[in-house]
């Protein structure tokens, strides 16, 4: 199938078809995923051995500057989070906890799922091209060693013939040198995927970026007749022996891999580590910003909601009944479309959806009020319209058109609960404005097209009597603003660190455990314990 579904990427999948079967089962459910901060999930804290950071710098000896750490430290962030993305979970948290620990925070992942992601987060996959020493098995038969070389073990394995299950294998002892020969390891790699061989068994090919290439070409064309040995982590995996020079950057790793460690290397290959992570903590996390939080969340939003519908509805009367239609149908669409595209919502795309229906109010407001004023002029009800729509769609555009570059800039620059936030407004600001400008302008057409529309009231706060001349209010207005401004800038800015939350400043966290008494007796109030925090400073 993967011809007719050239958009999924399957590569490193055994069996494409299924593969491509169950993606399509997935996108065809419609859920929205939530965020960890909605539903909870899963909490690995990781540990970087920085005994091994030397290899970045080349001197085993040598200490590992701060700024040293904090770069691989950075690195592994973003190699995690590729790592992370190719598991398919949406909006992660990855983020340095200290010097030399990573916080991963993973939202609803299932039991499989959670080991797969263990397993992917600890690998470093940090290959590494070595020389056997040419005359290894000679040294080693006779207990000896040699200067720059260690002793590796390779796996090999048995099978006989016509045996349909998997044989023995026994361990080769190689004399392999301690040092990557010319440098050669997996930061090189651009590529790598899983074929089988004439056997049937899992292996992975790989491709080498144009320096790894010209490097690789070399180291063949001067070995010629030696072995190559190919460790993985530490793991001598496999040492062929040279045959010729290999050019264009193209090589093949064959070991004892089963089906699933076979995808998995390949996919982490990928990304290497410059150092090996190793998880010291794991545990489910409930919601981070707490049940009672998300319920308010949930709560504002739909109140909030609520209270436009009814003021558009009180206020513009039947007009305000064509706008919460819209409104209901700006919902519709806008949740549709985070299904199929796969967002994921957070808090603060809640936020973003509650702006995108208070946005698309305001352009009805706009338009029903230059109707309004067409009218008063003396205009027909269809002419009303025309120009009302006409005339107000300049700001409308513009408006939206400001907040969309904004929004934009949150996707492009932004992660995790920002970056939804983003996603959540520009989807809102399109659709808004299609529903604003498009829906209800169809459903007055419809309305008066069938002569059921023959005039069009409102509310009037402001009785078109009083003559209230706003401009002569700017320059007093203007300096208020500014004043305003400068005022609460000032007083932000005397608080300094202070106002900063633990999102921006860092802090503690305190996990705390009561017993079953304790939960029996209900004392565990969310509401209490934060007062007695909030009396403690």
């Amino acid at each position: 199938l993967t011809g007719y579904f050239p958009f999924f990427s399957v590569t490193n999948e055994l069996k494409p078809t299924v593969a491509i079967l169950n993606k399509l089962q997935r996108e065809s459910r419609g859920s929205i995923h939530l965020g960890i901060d909605l539903q909870g999930g899963t909490s690995f804290l990781v540990e970087m051995d920085t005994n091994r950071l030397g290899t970045v710098t080349g001197d085993t000896n040598a200490p590992v500057t701060a700024y040293e750490l904090e770069s691989v430290l950075s690195h592994a962030v973003e190699v995690l989070r590729k790592r992370v993305d190719r598991l398919g979970v949406a909006e992660p948290v990855i983020q340095p906890a200290g010097n030399n620990r990573i916080l991963i925070q993973l939202p609803g992942l299932s039991q499989d799922d959670r080991d797969h992601a263990m397993t992917n987060i600890q690998k470093a996959a940090f290959l590494e091209f070595k020389m056997v020493h040419p005359e290894s098995a000679q040294l080693l038969d006779q207990n000896m060693g040699a200067p720059g070389f260690e002793v590796r073990q390779l796996e090999v394995k048995h099978k006989q013939r016509g045996q349909t299950q998997e044989g023995g294998s026994t361990f080769e002892p190689v004399l392999v040198s301690k040092r990557a020969v010319r440098g050669l390891n997996g930061s090189f790699i651009t590529r790598a995927h899983v074929t089988r061989n004439n056997m049937g068994e899992p292996e992975i090919d790989f491709e080498l970026n144009s320096e790894g290439a010209t490097i690789f070409a070399e180291v063949t064309r001067d070995n010629i007749g030696r072995r190559l040995a190919i460790v993985l982590d530490g793991v001598l995996y496999s040492a062929p022996v040279i045959q010729g020079e290999i050019p264009g950057g193209r090589g093949q790793i064959t070991g004892q891999f089963d089906d699933k460690e076979a995808i998995e290397l390949a996919q982490i290959l990928q990304n290497p580590l410059r150092a090996p992570l190793h998880i010291i903590q794991s545990n489910e996390v409930d919601p981070t910003l707490g049940k009672d939080s998300v319920q308010s969340g949930y709560n504002a939003a739909l109140y909030g909601v609520i209270a436009v519908a009814v003021f558009m509805l009180v206020y513009y009367l039947l007009a305000g009944a064509v706008a919460n239609v819209a409104l209901l149908l700006n919902i519709v669409i806008l949740l549709g479309v985070m299904s199929y595209i796969g967002t994921t919502l957070t808090l603060p795309g809640i936020a973003g959806i509650v702006l995108t229906i208070g946005m698309a109010v305001d352009a009805n407001v706009l338009i029903y009020e230059r109707i309004r004023e067409e009218l008063a002029a003396g205009k027909s009800i269809r002419g009303a319209l025309e120009a009302g729509y006409d005339k107000a769609f300049g700001t409308i555009f513009d408006s939206n058109l400001t907040t969309l570059i904004s929004s934009v800039i949150l996707i492009w620059k932004g992660v995790g609960p920002v970056k939804g936030f983003g996603v959540t407004l520009t989807i809102g600001i399109l659709v808004s404005m299609f529903t604003a400008l498009v829906v209800t302008r169809l459903i007055f057409d419809f309305l008066v097209a069938r002569n059921w529309l023959k005039s069009l009231k409102m509310i009037h706060l402001v009785p078109t009597s009083w003559r209230l001349d706003f401009m002569k209010w700017a320059l007093p207005a203007f300096i208020a603003s500014w004043a305003l401004i400068i005022v609460g800038n000032s007083y932000g800015l005397s608080r300094g660190k202070d106002v900063l939350s633990v999102e921006f400043a860092g802090g503690y966290s305190i996990a705390l455990n009561f017993d079953q008494k304790a939960k029996e007796a209900k004392v565990l109030e969310v509401d209490k314990i934060r007062d007695v925090v909030d009396k403690l400073g």
